[in-house]
């Protein structure tokens, strides 16, 4: 009720700012703005001091134990090996070991096995996969546009999947994070090896009645939000209308970006039977203010360039080089530039440890949370500098920590991270685990398959993502709607979910596969087989007990699809510890 107080107030007091103050800058002290926190550029802190020096596996360790030993608080003890296994398979290929995978890992006596563990799920083509996942709801990834008028699909973007691939790749390659961010705002410009990465923004939805000023100023907002968000972790889209009520970013920072992208337009190319949507430069356009975000209503020009706060001098950089694609990528991964690299470190913790450092993980503005750890936040984004922008090293560094390893928290307050927060698995890691425990899961490359297809068997990072009807299981399961940039995933408990899992043809149809082989077996060996199958190790002693008693009565072939219907829907299956 308050945010829509503040809200209302601020609005009200926009309709009155006169015409002229609108169209000027706003008189900010840059120099105090620029001492705001994630301004500021991060340098390396010191090793803070701890007593449990023994706990501390890796650097980032010193950070969270002294932090947790100032509050009084222990870390949780190291989980058990197969529960780590199962957590380390799912960060980093977002598939569940195999059961004799589980079982090798926790009998081995190597004391290298886990990070040899770790060096092998970060080798396999399956990494990419799952950062891919996490990076098209980013990229605000889709297919085709919200509106469609009859069967009239030019619009839409049948070679989609050519981006969504060159993400998968580069994850794999480990393409520095830096050269990630270049090619996927100015690709054309280093040749033409990469151009599937402008997919970035060639994918970006295209608004019906293009043709107006009006309707492509909004295509222009949301490159703008895309862009900034995104990488920086700025709302710069709030100062469209009005300066920023928040932040130090003005009206003329929001139409200086958006220039960048009114020179550009999107293109269906193709080049070595590559076909992909991209972008290219059309001729150069410095917009004038839109006072009040009114396109009729034009104030000063704002010649094209990048955030005055972000900006190295006290004045704003301006873009002189076609459309400023590539002198905006330079600006965005300078090593000045004291975001980008906070922010894909946040991103990938995020990811890893279930609650990013800054749980607004794509505002890093005044309006947006302080992280929990300022100075882990800072050591890490320095050495993810320091490693060549290397996203496998920063996730091994991450994984390999002792904060990784610890046992789930019986806590519900873990902002200090004494302990793992037990997950749910995505809507993909869901999917993807019922085809993995029928036998059935298909790897793979090319176009873009229909979820609803229950011939589909492949993963789910291929699925057709639609911006006009977002497919059934994904929405209720919380996959982001793909018309906008998503900062992260939600994670809901509602009925639909569990009536899915109790109904879904699909579900069904993988508890009957998965149960195949078992009617000649023992009751008892019977459960201990579709333990390994769907939970990848075999069941305690007390679920053994209850598992048996779920038979009884049963006569003939017993319901083993029915029971391991059961396992798919259990808890077990369905979160990680």
């Amino acid at each position: 009720m308050r945010q829509f107080l503040a809200g209302s107030v601020a609005l009200s007091l926009s309709l009155t700012i006169p015409l002229r103050v609108a169209a000027e800058e706003k008189a900010i002290d840059w120099e105090q703005a620029r001492k705001f926190w994630s301004f500021q550029v991060p340098s390396k802190p010191p090793r803070p001091p701890v007593e449990s020096v023994s706990w501390v596996r890796r650097e980032l360790d010193h950070f969270v134990l002294h932090r947790l030993e100032a509050a009084g608080l222990r870390p949780e003890t190291e989980a058990e090996r197969a529960t780590l296994l199962r957590r380390l398979s799912f960060d980093l290929t977002g598939l569940p070991p195999t059961a004799d995978e589980t079982e090798a890992f926790a009998l081995s006596s190597d004391p290298e096995a886990y990070s040899k563990a770790v060096d092998d799920l970060l080798g396999s083509p399956r990494f990419g996969e799952r950062m891919a996942s996490m990076w098209m709801t980013v990229a605000r990834y889709a297919e085709d546009q919200a509106h469609q008028v009859g069967n009239n699909a030019k619009s839409f973007y049948p070679h989609a999947h050519r981006y969504r691939q060159w993400v998968i790749d580069a994850f794999n390659r480990d393409l520095p994070y830096n050269e990630f961010v270049r090619l996927q705002l100015a690709a054309d410009s280093e040749g033409e090896d990469d151009l599937e990465a402008l997919g970035f923004l060639g994918l970006g939805p295209q608004y019906y009645n293009r043709g107006r000023l009006d309707v492509i100023a909004e295509e222009w907002e949301d490159r703008v939000d895309t862009v900034t968000r995104g990488f920086l972790g700025l709302t710069v889209a709030c100062a469209r209308c009005h300066d920023h009520f928040y932040d130090p970013i003005t009206t003329r920072d929001y139409h200086a970006l958006a220039g960048v992208f009114a020179s550009i337009k999107m293109e269906k190319r193709k080049v070595g039977d590559r076909e992909m949507h991209i972008v290219k430069d059309q001729k150069v356009k410095d917009l004038e203010i839109f006072i009040r975000g009114n396109v009729e209503d034009k104030g000063p020009k704002v010649p094209r360039g990048f955030l005055r706060i972000l900006s190295a001098s006290e004045e704003r950089v301006r873009f002189v080089d076609g459309s400023g694609r590539k002198e905006l990528a330079e600006a965005i991964v300078d090593p000045r530039n004291p975001l980008t690299a906070r922010v894909m470190v946040n991103r990938l913790w995020g990811e890893i440890f279930g609650v990013p450092l800054v749980a607004t993980a794509s505002n890093f503005g005044a309006n947006g949370q302080e992280p929990t750890h300022p100075e882990l936040l800072d050591y890490l984004a320095v050495k993810f500098q320091e490693d060549r922008w290397s996203i496998k090293s920063l996730v091994r560094e991450l994984v390999l920590s002792a904060t990784y390893r610890q046992a789930v928290t019986r806590s519900e307050d873990n902002r200090l991270l004494a302990g793992t927060n037990r997950r749910r698995l995505s809507a993909e890691m869901l999917r993807d685990s019922m085809l993995a425990a029928s036998g059935e899961l298909e790897f793979g490359t090319g176009s873009s398959r229909d979820l609803d297809d229950l011939k589909n068997r492949r993963r789910t990072v291929f699925a057709r993502i639609s911006r006009k009807e977002l497919n059934s299981f994904l929405r209720q399961f919380d996959y982001p709607d793909a018309n906008v940039h998503a900062a992260g995933r939600a994670s809901t408990i509602t009925p639909t979910q569990k009536l899915y899992l109790l109904n879904s043809p699909f579900v069904s149809a993988r508890a009957a596969k998965v149960v195949e082989g078992l009617s000649g077996k023992g009751l008892e060996a019977g459960v201990k087989v579709l333990f390994d199958r769907i939970l990848s190790r075999p069941p305690t002693r007390s679920e053994l007990s209850h598992a048996l008693r779920y038979f009884e009565g049963s006569s003939g072939d017993r319901d083993w699809a029915g029971f391991g219907q059961v396992l798919f829907c259990s808890n077990a299956f369905l979160y990680r510890d």
